[in-house]
């Protein structure tokens, strides 16, 4: 924007880099350029400022399909001014002298040229196709076509107008042909998920058999071992049995073989001691059976005397030729 002071009956005007600045006097050109500082005089003086940075203008189209569907684009037209005394000569940018704004709204003006060219070929570009093939050619083809467009426009060079470039963010449906898009998606993806939760409890399942059969077979074959392991120690116990009923048939063969053996020699001693005293005269034996009674007794605390005895003696002592008699 420019800065206007005034000095009594003359004024001066320092203008920005980025505005290119036209006077006019009595019609003609008197000065035109960037940033121009200059004096000059109000009541005589006509000018014009510019803008000739780039410029953006935001786009909003709705259209219908070749289907009647109503679709929406948005995006951004960049555009810059070419020739700005052309421009000037076709839409108003006076200055106020006294403030130096804009006297009308030119930007205005021109941002609704430009919307109206690319509204215009937007339309014809979406009425030539189904809303599902322009869905799915997305923004870049219409995109070229209003770059195109714009940028061959008679109408823009004429003003002097040069486009930069052209940028859309979104082509979308109405909201309700939104939703019915994307239900058969939607459904697919549920399908999806629901084969896919289907197949995880499936592999669920199968992982808890195969566990569950593991398990089985864990406790057969721990049975197994321990059917294998209880006749083992019942052919153990068995054979420990018999091993030692066959040590004590031993031990008692040998136990009888030695007392067959003793009680032999015993029987042998014993007849053989008998043999020794079958000749013996009574008389004999008697005293060595007498003697024998008293080796075996440590004392005699009283003796009987039975007349059987005596009279024994007395018979025994008669055989002999009676010397105990003789001796009474």
């Amino acid at each position: 924007m420019a800065t206007i002071s005034k000095f009594g009956p003359v004024a001066r005007l320092r203008s920005d880099a980025s505005h290119h600045v036209i006077r006019y006097r009595g019609g003609k050109i008197q000065q035109s350029g960037r940033g121009l500082v200059f004096w000059f005089r109000p009541d005589v003086a006509s000018i014009v400022e510019l803008p000739i940075d780039d410029r953006e203008t935001t786009l909003f189209i709705k259209g219908r399909s070749a289907d009647f569907q109503s679709v929406t684009v948005q995006g951004v037209l960049t555009w810059r001014v070419a020739n700005p005394e052309r421009l000037a000569d076709r839409i108003d940018f006076t200055v106020a002298l006294s403030n130096g704004q804009l006297t009308g709204q030119p930007i205005e003006k021109i941002e609704a040229r430009l919307s109206g060219l690319a509204s215009q070929a937007a339309l014809d570009y979406l009425a030539g196709a189904d809303v599902r093939a322009l869905l799915d050619a997305g923004v870049e083809p219409l995109r070229k076509v209003l770059e195109s467009a714009l940028s061959s426009s008679p109408m823009l060079e004429d003003l002097g107008i040069a486009i930069g470039a052209v940028g859309l963010q979104n082509l979308a449906p109405s909201s309700e042909l939104e939703r019915a898009l994307q239900t058969p998606t939607f459904e697919s993806l549920q399908q999806k998920a629901d084969q896919a939760t289907f197949e995880r409890r499936a592999l669920a399942v199968d992982k808890e058999r195969a566990i569950a059969e593991n398990e089985l077979a864990n406790r057969v074959e721990l049975a197994r071992r321990e059917k294998q392991l209880i006749a083992e120690d019942a052919a153990n116990a068995r054979d420990r049995a018999q091993g030692l009923a066959e040590a004590s048939q031993v031990q008692a063969d040998a136990e009888a073989n030695r007392i067959r053996t003793v009680e032999g020699a015993r029987a042998e001693a014993e007849l053989a001691h008998m043999a020794v005293y079958k000749d013996l005269p009574p008389r004999v034996l008697l005293g060595l059976a007498a003697r024998e009674f008293a080796s075996n007794l440590k004392s005699i605390e009283h003796l009987n005397v039975t007349p059987e005895l005596v009279a024994s003696l007395v018979r025994e002592f008669g055989a002999r030729g009676g010397p105990l008699l003789d001796r009474r």
